[in-house]
């Protein structure tokens, strides 16, 4: 299966999970896993969340991300990946001038 994020509608949300700016994203979801393509905004953040139930993986395509995982701050730059396992809280700010741009990958673990 080729999914091209280029197929897919761009949603525009505005706090994102209880972040703050704007995040544009185009997600392919079924009811095994979520695969993101976004963009987010300089100044813009998602919201603190934990993972039950799946983990996310975050390949950073372009821009510097912040994250926040389980309290520690981690900087993460294109060509790098952050991983939070089920069970553990992140959130990402872009506290750059420059788009952040990444794929994000969310596989439930507990699949219907």
């Amino acid at each position: 299966m080729i999914i091209d994020a280029k197929n897919i509608e761009e949603v525009v949300i505005n706090g994102f999970k209880g972040g703050k700016g704007e995040l544009l994203t185009r997600n392919y979801v079924d009811d095994k896993c979520k695969i993101m393509f976004s963009t987010l905004r300089p100044g813009a953040s998602s919201g603190l969340h934990t993972h039950e139930g799946n983990c996310e993986i975050v390949y950073i395509i372009s821009g510097v991300a912040t994250f926040y995982y389980d309290g520690e701050k981690e900087e993460v730059k294109a060509g790098q990946v952050h991983y939070c396992p089920e069970g553990h809280a992140h959130f990402m700010e872009n506290n750059t001038e420059e788009n952040l741009d990444y794929l994000a990958i969310v596989p439930e673990h507990h699949c219907k």
